[in-house]
C-alpha cells in the first residue's frame, strides 16, 4: 500500500510541475528563500527522480535504520536556511534547474514511468535509501520520507507560482501528517502540539517539525 500511496503523491507532484505557471516563472524567486522557482521545482523532481536512481544502488554493507532515526541524523533539519547542508541541497535544486522547465519535467515524467513499473515488483523488505546517505533503511521507509518532500515542496512550488496547492489523496496526506506530527511533538513537546491543534487561545507561535 505504502507503494501506491508514494505513486500517488508522486503523480501529484509532477502534475503540479507541469502546470504552464512553473515554467513561466522559472527563473524568478521562489516562497523559499534562495531559491529560484526552477530550483524548487527541480528539488520538487528530485523526490522523484532519486528514487528511481535508489532502486538500482547498491546498499550493500550499510547500516540499516528506521525511519525516525533517518530524522534524528537529518543535517537539515531544524537548522538556519545559510547552513552548509541546506545551501548543498538549494545548490542542487539549482544545477537541477539549469537544464530548464522542459527537461526537468521529461526526467521527472520518465523517472515516474519507472517507479509505476517496478515499485510493485519489488519484494518485502527491499532495501533503498539515498545515494548520499551513509545508512540504508527499508524501501517503504524511503517512500515515507519521499513522501513527506512532496507534501512539503508541492505548497512552496505552488505559493511560489500563485496557484492552488494541490490536494493529495488521503493515504500519502495521512502518511505525511503523521511523520509532522511526530517531528512537532519531538521538537516542541506534547502540550505544544495539543494546544495548537485543539486549543487556539493558549497555542503556541509555531509547532513547525521542520
Amino acid at each position: 500500500m505504502i507503494r501506491t500511496h508514494y505513486l500517488s503523491a508522486a503523480r501529484t507532484g509532477l502534475d503540479l510541475l507541469a502546470h504552464d505557471a512553473v515554467a513561466a516563472s522559472w527563473t524568478e524567486p521562489s516562497a523559499l528563500e534562495g531559491f529560484t522557482v526552477g530550483g524548487l521545482a527541480a528539488h520538487l523532481a528530485q523526490q522523484i527522480t532519486t528514487v528511481a536512481a535508489a532502486l538500482d544502488a547498491d546498499h550493500a554493507g550499510k547500516e540499516v535504520v528506521e525511519l525516525f532515526a533517518h530524522y534524528d541524523r537529518a543535517a537539515w533539519l531544524g537548522t538556519d536556511i545559510d547552513d552548509d547542508y541546506n545551501t548543498a541541497i538549494r545548490a542542487g535544486g539549482e544545477q537541477g534547474a539549469e537544464a530548464g522547465h522542459a527537461a526537468v519535467l521529461a526526467d521527472a515524467a520518465t523517472a515516474f514511468a519507472t517507479l509505476t513499473a517496478a515499485l510493485p515488483a519489488r519484494p518485502p523488505g527491499t532495501l533503498s535509501g539515498h545515494a548520499r546517505w551513509p545508512y540504508a533503511m527499508a524501501l517503504s521507509n524511503l517512500l515515507r520520507t519521499r513522501i513527506l518532500e512532496l507534501v512539503v515542496h508541492a505548497d512552496d512550488l505552488a505559493v511560489s507560482v500563485r496557484v492552488a496547492t494541490p490536494d493529495f489523496d488521503e493515504g500519502p496526506f495521512e502518511i505525511a501528517g503523521v511523520i509532522l506530527t511526530r517531528l512537532a511533538a519531538r521538537r516542541h513537546g506534547q502540550a505544544a502540539l495539543v494546544r495548537a491543534l485543539a486549543r487556539s487561545e493558549r497555542a503556541p507561535t509555531t509547532i513547525s517539525g521542520l
